[in-house]
């Protein structure tokens, strides 16, 4: 077994493409396929199989990827650790991220500071809801992440405090408040977010007696804003997911205000990678830090 049959293994479960995978890899699928087969060989056991979808692990081939995962991990901790030396010339750093509140005004220029002072070391980021984003890191599939509301299995380091508030059209009678009362949403027709911070809305709504006729479910911000400048509907999200305000739209906080707290996460600082300490710039203590 080999550090390169355990990276095809991994490039096989995230691409599910002998074909992707090859070149994520740099290699040809023959090349693929032989890792594969050695691993195979080797356990004596089926680790992957193709379907009409394409490549899906076999339940055997689930248990071993988190450890292939891990071992991967380790090998490259310890290659930038040795490349630290060397003042982090080169590496690969994985980083999870979810839609615009992150990789549009927290990521870009984090990641332009970094590159600058290590211009060699490659950054891969991968983008998906804040839930998926928790996931890779506990798979470690990612070694930083951008989290929101951060629970006690991660270390965060806080970044900004973002705020959900409301969608209305321009004149209608919400545009008036400062911050809209959640409850004088009930009753109106409601486009109902079903990415990103979507899933906390609900609850917000029913803790404060909101009742919304809730008759439009969209992933995409510009279908939800395109609604709500027609009139069509009022609708929530958090602030920094939401571009400036179209014409014919306006933001309003809600009262009570409903805050989030946006942070960067890993599993444990004292096993990051030197590339994923100095692209956070832990400090000794946890606190918030800016870009």
């Amino acid at each position: 077994m080999t550090l390169v049959q355990l990276e095809v293994l991994i490039a096989l479960a995230e691409c599910q493409s002998f074909s992707r995978a090859a070149m994520r890899l740099g290699t040809t699928q023959s090349a693929v396929s032989h890792a594969l087969r050695a691993l195979e060989k080797q356990f004596g056991i089926r680790l992957a199989q193709r379907d009409a979808s394409g490549v899906r692990m076999t339940d055997a081939g689930d248990r071993l990827l988190r450890r292939a995962r891990e071992m991967t991990a380790l090998a490259a901790t310890m290659a930038q650790e040795a490349v630290d030396a060397r003042e982090l010339k080169t590496g690969t750093l994985r980083i999870g991220s979810f839609g615009p509140t992150s990789t549009t005004h927290l990521l870009p220029p984090w990641l332009e500071t970094f590159k600058k002072a290590h211009p060699q070391v490659q950054v891969r980021i991968e983008e998906e809801s804040d839930e998926v984003v928790d996931q890779w890191l506990l798979q470690k599939r990612v070694e930083l992440g951008f989290v929101v509301d951060p629970d006690e299995r991660f270390e965060v380091l806080p970044l900004v405090q973002d705020e959900f508030v409301a969608i209305v059209p321009m004149g209608h009678p919400l545009a008036a408040y400062d911050a809209v009362p959640i409850s004088a949403l009930t009753g109106l027709d409601f486009v109902l977010s079903e990415a990103g911070g979507g899933p906390v809305i609900v609850p917000i709504l029913q803790k404060h007696g909101a009742r919304p006729q809730v008759l439009y479910h969209f992933t995409q911000i510009v279908s939800i804003l395109e609604f709500v400048r027609r009139g069509l509907a009022v609708s929530m999200a958090a602030r920094l997911a939401l571009p400036d305000a179209p014409q014919g739209v306006v933001y309003r906080s809600l009262l009570p205000m409903q805050p989030r707290t946006v942070g960067l996460a890993c599993l444990d600082v004292a096993k990051l990678s030197p590339l994923a300490r100095a692209f956070g710039r832990w400090p000794e203590h946890k606190s918030s830090l800016d870009p």
